[in-house]
């Protein structure tokens, strides 16, 4: 079933601050019709601002905002066609779950019977038939969550808004309502944004993701190349765990792939690295490497163990399918800060590698992408 014709939606160059503080400095995005966009970032990043900038709860202070190529911006909430999730379901405590679902179309002045039908259409929809009389206080969280998405359905708008859509359920029943959610968006048709700060969360619900950090996109891409191939190293660090450590790059070799200078002063290693092409031979680097690109091997167990990365194991953490090694490198160099002496080694389970301990060496897994490399120190989007 399609409720709606799903609209594009363009943030062109925009600008907004809060007294002396800007929120966003010249963010561009395009969404597509029908997709499912998430907005992903820290506290304060600007992701919510965008949300509230699009439903025209604030105003822009310079740029464009076009939904289905019309310009909005100018426009109050009620004519931009947008509905919108709350974070706290913003329900109606006193009234029904179908006088709630109601609430919008009555508003808008629909006709009894049509009100009606829609109100069953969107229950059916969410899988809350026969729920009409019930009063919201009957309701579980996961139950409620979908009775706001029906309303913000019901008057078929032409972009949804989710602002942070299941912070307020338990984790178990968290993971469930996002496939049911993921779904149900989908079946509509309906092109959607929404804001989380679960990376999780932004995964499993965005076709395409939106990291935003001070204001700008720092990357726009689909899930797993924003996991794969970070465009900075905040993006490396932000999503997923990762490790950085200094290097220097030693050469540029077959293909593009850059030489680089890892490790102790006595027993130095060099690594097969991705980065930019303005990274030249003799730059110093961050490698931003995955826990589980990296494979770790047992000096106590296999005294002869090949080539790597010397350390000690300090900390096992086992999660029922890996278990994850932190490894501080011994006589590290090259500039290491206290903070990136660590790498944390990702094992699966069940493995040799379970129940490790003391000294090892750590080096790249052979099966894995090669670490992702950005100019030392860099912070945002780079090459």
């Amino acid at each position: 079933m399609s409720l709606a014709a799903g609209a594009s939606v363009r943030f062109d160059d925009v600008y907004k601050s809060f007294d002396d503080t800007v929120v966003l400095a010249g963010v561009s995005l395009d969404v597509e019709p029908g997709e499912i966009f998430a907005l992903l970032g820290p506290s304060g990043s600007g992701k919510t601002t965008m949300l509230r900038l699009l439903a025209g709860f604030e105003q822009l202070d310079r740029g464009r905002l076009l939904i289905a190529d019309e310009a909005v911006e100018h426009l109050p909430p009620a004519r931009r066609g947008v509905g919108m999730l709350f974070q706290s379901y913003a329900l109606f405590p006193h009234l029904s779950v179908a006088e709630n679902v109601a609430f919008g179309l009555k508003v808008r002045g629909g006709g009894q019977g049509d009100v009606q039908a829609r109100v069953a259409e969107m229950l059916e929809l969410v899988r809350l038939g026969g729920f009409e009389a019930r009063r919201i206080a009957e309701l579980s969280g996961g139950q409620q969550q979908r009775v706001a998405l029906a309303r913000a359905l019901a008057p078929r708008p032409r972009v949804l808004l989710l602002d942070e859509p299941l912070s307020n359920l338990d984790p178990a029943l968290r993971e469930e309502t996002r496939v049911d959610l993921r779904q149900t968006v989908k079946q509509t048709g309906i092109t959607t944004v929404l804001v989380t700060h679960e990376q999780e969360e932004a995964f499993e619900l965005g076709e395409r993701i939106g990291l935003l950090n001070d204001g700008r996109l720092e990357q726009v891409a689909v899930p797993a190349k924003l996991y794969q191939d970070p465009a900075s190293r905040f993006v490396a660090t932000f999503v997923g765990r990762c490790s950085v450590l200094p290097g220097v790059v030693e050469a540029r070799g077959a293909g593009g792939a850059l030489e680089v200078r890892i490790g102790s002063e006595g027993a130095p290693q060099v690594w097969s690295c991705r980065g930019g092409d303005r990274i030249e031979a003799g730059d110093r680097v961050d490698v931003c490497v995955r826990p589980e690109a990296l494979e770790i091997e047992s000096l106590e167990l296999a005294p002869g163990a090949g080539t790597g990365l010397r350390g000690e194991i300090e900390v096992e953490r086992y999660t029922g399918s890996s278990s994850f090694y932190t490894v501080r490198l011994t006589a590290p160099s090259g500039g290491f800060e206290a903070a990136a002496d660590s790498v944390t080694v990702e094992v699966a389970m069940p493995g040799t590698a379970a129940g490790l301990s003391g000294a090892c060496v750590v080096r790249p897994a052979a099966q894995e992408p090669p670490p992702r490399v950005f100019p030392a120190g860099s912070t945002g989007a780079g090459p």
